[in-house]
């Protein structure tokens, strides 16, 4: 399977990162021809203040409805159908009555929603500089883990600040994963020291597939500047980047192949092996 992964420079603007993601998602069709692709965490609106950010959360519909015409689901659905490929939405503020949540949607060749996921640990931290991040001051956190195999291939499905706990990675490969999808937003002073690390340590411990397409470059929040660090990436099992977009929109694509998961884990048993329980 051709995997694509793409990274994008979103604001606060709806409709603009959406035909911004449109015209990367068609530019790597038109190139690589993947069977698949992955977009960042928060593509179609990232930052503004509280009231933008409610304003473009989504109500998400029961899958296999059909989404309000201008959504960034809808335009997922028709992505999906229109390209015939397999689409990762990368994340979505969803709106859940009085909650948001950040929320994965996952889509068929035919535009049919195959997975839903909505991020666990949720990014409260101070960075290095003193900016303080509280996501949960807005969204609420889930609570299942998700997976779904398709075309032979079972993916499992995080978001960003999901990468720092192995123990959930663990038990996704236990669930039956071969490869992760990270979507990202990831700060640019934690990004440039710990976010290549952490993918290629949960590729090398779970000898899964990381697929981490990102964000990238400035956008605003309040009024003040943030900055993602990008690096969208794909990682192999033996936990090799095998694609990656440096700065700026972009997109890679690489091949997964489920015969080399397979030999890997065959010649190196680690969770047969393992001690301690999940």
């Amino acid at each position: 399977m051709r995997v694509s992964v793409i990274q994008v420079n979103p604001g606060a603007d709806k409709v603009a990162n959406i035909a911004a993601a449109e015209r990367l998602i068609a530019a790597a069709v038109a190139e690589d021809r993947p069977d698949l692709v992955s977009l960042p965490e928060m593509w179609a609106s990232l930052g503004g203040d509280r009231d933008t950010r409610l304003q473009n959360a989504e109500a998400l519909p029961e899958p296999g409805a059909e989404a309000r015409d201008g959504t960034a689901y809808a335009a997922l659905q028709a992505l999906a159908r229109r390209h015939r490929l397999i689409v990762h939405g990368g994340s979505l503020a969803e709106r859940a009555g009085e909650k948001l949540y950040n929320t994965t949607v996952m889509f068929d060749r035919a535009g049919r929603e195959i997975a839903r996921y909505r991020k666990i640990h949720l990014f409260d931290i101070t960075a290095p500089d003193g900016t303080g991040y509280r996501e949960s001051a807005t969204y609420g956190a889930g609570t299942a883990l998700v997976t779904t195999t398709q075309e032979g291939i079972g993916f499992a499905l995080t978001i960003c600040y999901d990468v720092r706990f192995p123990e959930l990675f663990a038990a996704l490969r236990a669930a039956g994963a071969e490869a992760i999808f990270v979507p990202s937003a990831f700060t640019l002073l934690t990004g440039k020291d710990h976010w290549e690390v952490l993918l290629r340590a949960r590729a090398i411990e779970t000898q899964c597939w990381i697929i981490a397409a990102a964000t990238s470059g400035r956008h605003e929040e309040r009024g003040q500047p943030r900055f993602t660090y990008g690096h969208a990436m794909i990682i192999d099992p033996w936990g090799q980047v095998v694609a990656m977009v440096p700065d700026g929109p972009g997109f890679a694509t690489a091949r997964i192949d489920p015969a080399r998961t397979a030999r890997l884990r065959r010649e190196m048993p680690v969770f047969e092996h393992r001690r301690l329980p999940l």
